[in-house]
């Protein structure tokens, strides 16, 4: 799938929900208190930040596109600070102001980029507060090609059923990031984008892919939605809808420092995407990218258009990284219904080294996609003895999918790939080293249903054996 940026400034998007003040204590951490066994912070830098749904609307404006905010806040200091902030962002806020409840606040502790603790300030807003939203909804519509209600069950959303269907009634689309375990309150909305444990909560656990996908179309089909786009956290994204085969983005590997508001950028990414006129799946796949993004940084960042756009250059092929064996199955018969050849290969990849690199770019240009399988870490030990691997296999495949060359990466914990093969059904299966064609474990089976095998040389005739070897000896 090739991605581009949308013209974003070309949409505005309407945010409803509840909105926080996210405030951030930052300070040194020198030592621990002599009252109790705990860290003294001297504070040194106090930064106020929107969250909730406002961090929604700043993600939406971050992008280029413009928006509107409504949600409930106390007439208090916090709920000024946040005005301030999202006015200078250029969102139009209408707010309502509860007399009797404040703006809902979120104190971080925090000391050389480590979260100590977090304090809430918070007192959920009355049914009579979410009624008075109503109005400010109804003459925000005309104006917005689409809606989000983000719901963090503060009570700005209580509600919600009346939204939904004054939204419908104007005609525009409405997604939803939900919240608890009752989504019934949400039938009728084009698309719940849950995490899995949000998911699951409502579903019940989903042992296999299958069982996943088929507990999502039925909730698709009770709540009556055009979709669901679950979010999966290090296994990425999984679009679900009716009639048509699931669709999975896997996440790109990177360091993780904060998931805090990473769904807020999702669902902010999707609206502005679709509301520009991007086709649900590459507005999905942008999302994901800049939920990448997200995640590398600390506190609630919003993803900003040219962040956006670069981390599509550094991604140019989403789809890409680390999967569960159902999931490359899934991307593997998509690759083939599109004739594309798909090459794998497999092996320890203990300790990454020259030789490596350069087998692995050479594998790839066998054909369109490369899928490289590591053994997991007993099946290494199995057949390289105790001590190895070196690495363990999260780790192992990380790097492996770091590599630009590497597309789809999968552990497996037989002693050969063979299940595997007999599975994906490669067209190219590739082995390292001095082999013969009939040598190659699996290539009896490859060749049985017309694929290739090809024996490639390892570059500078390193080894990760001999590495492991002359550090033992050189000690």
């Amino acid at each position: 799938m090739k991605l581009d940026i949308p013209r974003f400034d070309a949409t505005r998007i309407l945010v409803v929900g509840d909105v926080m003040l996210d405030r951030y204590w930052h300070g040194d951490t020198s030592r621990i208190s002599p009252e109790a066994p705990v860290p003294v912070v001297k504070i040194e830098n106090i930064e106020d930040s929107p969250g909730g749904a406002a961090n929604v609307a700043l993600n939406i404006a971050a992008l280029g596109a413009a928006c509107n905010l409504t949600g409930v806040i106390g007439g208090d200091a916090a709920g000024q600070s946040l005005q301030q902030a999202l006015s200078a962002a250029g969102i139009e806020c209408d707010f309502h102001i509860s007399e009797k409840r404040p703006t809902i606040t979120k104190l971080r502790v925090l000391s050389h980029h480590q979260q100590l603790i977090r304090l809430d300030f918070e007192e959920n807003f009355s049914i009579g507060d979410s009624e008075l939203l109503n109005n400010k909804i109804s003459s925000l519509l005309k104006d917005v090609d689409l809606v989000i209600l983000s719901d963090y069950k503060k009570g700005s959303l209580q509600d919600i059923k009346n939204f939904v269907s004054l939204i419908k009634s104007a005609g525009l689309p409405i997604l939803v990031d939900p919240k608890g375990s009752d989504f019934s309150k949400y039938k009728g909305v084009t698309l719940l984008t849950p995490n899995l444990s949000e998911f699951e909560i409502v579903v019940g656990k989903c042992a296999t892919e299958e069982e996943l996908v088929s507990k999502a179309q039925r909730l698709i089909k009770d709540l009556d939605l055009e979709a669901i786009l679950l979010t999966r956290g290090e296994h990425g994204m999984s679009l679900i809808r009716p009639d048509e085969a699931e669709l999975h983005f896997p996440a790109r590997s990177r360091e993780v420092f904060d998931v805090t508001g990473a769904g807020d950028t999702v669902i902010s990414v999707l609206a502005a995407s679709l509301g520009a006129g991007k086709p649900l799946p590459e507005a999905v796949a942008l999302a994901n990218i800049a939920a990448g993004i997200a995640v590398s940084k600390v506190g609630t960042v919003a993803v900003s258009g040219p962040e956006l756009r670069r981390g599509v250059q550094d991604d140019s092929e989403s789809g890409r990284g680390v999967m569960s064996r159902e999931q490359l199955a899934l991307v593997v018969a998509d690759a083939k219904a599109n004739s594309e050849k798909v090459v794998f290969t497999n092996g320890c990849f203990d300790i990454i080294h020259a030789g490596h690199v350069g087998y692995l770019q050479d594998a790839k240009n066998q054909g369109d996609h490369l899928i490289v399988a590591l053994n997991d870490d007993a099946s290494v030990t199995r057949l390289k003895g105790e001590g190895r691997p070196i690495n363990p296999v999260e780790r192992r495949m990380a790097v492996v999918a770091g590599l630009e060359a590497v597309d789809w990466v999968v552990s497996f914990d037989e002693d050969t790939p063979i299940p595997l093969l007999e599975e994906l059904k490669p067209d190219v299966l590739i082995k390292g080293g001095d082999y013969g064609i009939s040598e190659v474990v699996g290539a009896d089976i490859v060749q049985a249903y017309g694929g290739e095998i090809k024996v490639l040389a390892f570059l500078d005739n390193c080894s990760t054996t001999g590495i492991v070897e002359k550090i033992q000896k050189d000690k």
